[in-house]
């Protein structure tokens, strides 16, 4: 959990700092976020690489996880269509456009904007940030209750790298090819989906 609050901490730096114009204007913020991506990635991948028994476990890996994406996609729309009924101003398309951003704010926001419009945009974009902080701050109890699948299944897009490191931490490496499939699917399938219930 330490490590979690860590993180959100930064993030939280990380918009007063630029809400406040502290860092000068020359620094291209979105180059640095890939590189920093990049490294954060790279020592991931030596964690798991230096272990032996975590590469082993990738070709023993079971078949049936492969189901998890489409469970994950499958859980969140039906989550939406019950949140659409408790929103009688908002369709329930409307409601599963902005819950197939599966956390990839950045992508969902933009596409539900030029379709609906900066207010829904701009509920995707807070939605889709929610999903990862929870994902991020949540996964040692989501283990506890519900299993090691649990923050995979809750992190969405964002298991193949930002919440990469806290779901190998917590769920363990064996998991993590798991946790990288299920973050190239269900990111393979925001662009369609929203795209999809925007055109509804």
């Amino acid at each position: 959990m330490k490590g979690s609050l860590i993180i959100i901490a930064f993030f939280v730096l990380g918009i007063i700092c630029g809400h406040q114009h502290l860092l000068p204007d020359s620094l291209n913020v979105a180059d640095l976020s890939f590189y920093a991506l990049c490294a954060l990635m790279f020592f991931v991948g030596i964690s798991v690489g230096c272990d032996p028994k975590t590469l082993l476990s990738f070709r023993q890996l079971n078949p049936r996880f492969a189901l998890l994406p489409l469970m994950t996609i499958g859980g969140t729309l039906a989550g939406c269509l019950v949140v659409s009924l408790l929103l009688p101003h908002r369709s329930a398309a409307d409601c599963c456009a902005i819950g197939s951003g599966f956390g990839y704010y950045s992508l969902s926001s933009i596409i539900i904007t030029e379709y609906k419009g900066p207010a829904m945009g701009t509920i995707a974009l807070l939605s889709n940030i929610m999903r990862e902080i929870i994902a991020l701050l949540a996964a040692p109890l989501l283990v506890r209750w519900f299993g090691k699948l649990a923050p995979i299944a809750v992190g969405g897009a964002t298991t193949m790298d930002t919440t990469l490191p806290i779901i190998t931490r917590y769920s363990g490496k064996e998991l993590v090819v798991v946790s990288i499939f299920h973050g190239c699917l269900t990111d393979f399938s925001v662009t369609f989906l929203v795209t999809l219930f925007c055109s509804l």
